[in-house]
């Protein structure tokens, strides 16, 4: 309630007389020293606890699909453990046995006559997965634009292919977006190499339509006309049970929400990175960030690399500490995951992608999958006969093979 009355104050408020706007009353604007709690929030906690088994399971599914074989060894999917951001003290193959209904276990003898591990997919975890790739075929635009306003927002329109890698989640990118997506729009997209010798994708086209911010977007809903006009742009704020503010804190959000809104899309060099307007810039990039991601949400190591590309000030990421009443940051599954409030009502999000519907039914297949081994309705059945191993391994080959044409 007390960030509901801050946020209709600062819309409700006049904003400056005339003879103080411009870049001189912006820069008088020094960085306040606030420091705000942070408040556990159990809501968006248990919306960011599912997140890291869906996301490592979903990465493996990809993996094994786009294989020839449509069934990997173990050691070879251990060779991508690190994109999967698991615990360094849990066993892959411990992970992809609590979900006997999405891999199908079976084993082969090496040369040495010692059974190794191979999964392969359920049929409903192929089912599911080749419905994902219906849906990004449909949707292949609207993740085009996706991409594109994700390189609109940093200074030279280009990216390392290893940044969009952490985000290509969070976006809902293929798995193999590279071959798979970036090839078929070569009219937007180029890859290059980069100064530092690493791969890059480069942005060829700018579109004035993408270059609209999300709050920029909903100012007939959440702005008064002459915020508009004053370019005072305040952005939507709520609260954590519990949560309260000292009075200097009041005092500075409300004159805070009335500073001008610089867009994400535009060039702000002229911004001294000392001052609160320059702040306010940073959360509208950040703001735009996460906007741009499926589920609202990302791990805060993934925005880290973003300093130069993004053209940002040092230690730019304590504006999620500095206003959580925008930003949430969960402490869940042994990492720190951003998320947008504005963008939840309880567990439920206020805007559901089709990709958001098809991991939500994979997620209830996780749930399944993990219940039904508990009860034992799984038997691990570890196969030490070549031949029977083989004759799975083929026909699920075969099924893989039919999803794939």
């Amino acid at each position: 309630m007390m960030f509901r009355w801050l946020f209709g104050t600062a819309r409700n408020c006049g904003f400056i007389h005339g003879c103080q706007r411009g870049y001189i009353y912006q820069q008088k604007f020094s960085l306040v020293n606030i420091k705000l709690k942070w408040v556990k929030d159990r809501t968006l906690d248990a919306v960011v606890a599912g997140q890291r088994d869906l996301k490592a399971a979903g990465i493996l599914v990809s993996i094994i699909y786009s294989s020839s074989e449509c069934c990997l060894p173990i050691y070879h999917l251990s060779h991508h453990r690190g994109q999967l951001g698991l615990p360094h003290d849990l066993k892959l193959s411990t992970f992809i046995r609590r979900y006997p209904n999405i891999f199908v276990e079976s084993n082969f003898l090496d040369s040495g006559g010692t059974p190794v591990p191979c999964f392969s997919l359920s049929p409903e975890a192929l089912k599911l997965h080749n419905e994902e790739v219906n849906i990004l075929q449909q949707n292949q635009l609207e993740i085009r634009d996706r991409l594109c306003k994700l390189l609109m927002l940093t200074k030279d329109r280009i990216l390392p292919l290893q940044t969009i890698d952490q985000l290509k989640w969070d976006l809902g990118l293929p798995y193999d977006y590279q071959h798979s997506f970036i090839l078929n729009h070569p009219e937007r997209f180029s890859i290059v190499r980069l100064p530092d010798d690493r791969v890059g994708l480069k942005l060829l086209f700018w579109d004035d339509k993408l270059a609209i911010s999300e709050l920029q977007k909903n100012t007939s809903l959440q702005q008064k006309e002459e915020d508009i006009k004053n370019g005072s742009l305040a952005f939507p704020i709520s609260s954590t049970r519990g949560f309260g503010l000292k009075r200097k804190c009041m005092e500075w959000l409300k004159e805070w929400q009335r500073l001008p809104y610089t867009s994400p899309y535009t060039n702000a060099s002229h911004l001294d990175p000392r001052t609160d307007v320059s702040e306010k810039r940073i959360v509208g990039v950040f703001h735009e960030l996460l906007h741009l991601t499926l589920h609202k949400q990302t791990e805060r190591k993934n925005v880290s690399n973003l300093r130069r590309p993004l053209a940002l000030p040092q230690k730019f990421t304590k504006v999620f500490e500095r206003h959580p009443g925008i930003f949430y940051i969960s402490m869940k599954s042994d990492t720190q995951t951003v998320v947008l409030r504005e963008a939840y009502s309880g567990k439920e999000l206020l805007q559901n992608h089709p990709l958001i519907n098809i991991r939500e039914e994979f997620a209830n297949l996780l749930k399944k999958g993990l219940l039904d081994r508990s009860r034992g309705v799984y038997k691990k059945n570890i196969d030490a006969n070549l031949l029977d191993g083989m004759a799975l391994y083929i026909a699920l080959a075969d099924i893989c093979e039919c999803g794939l044409a």
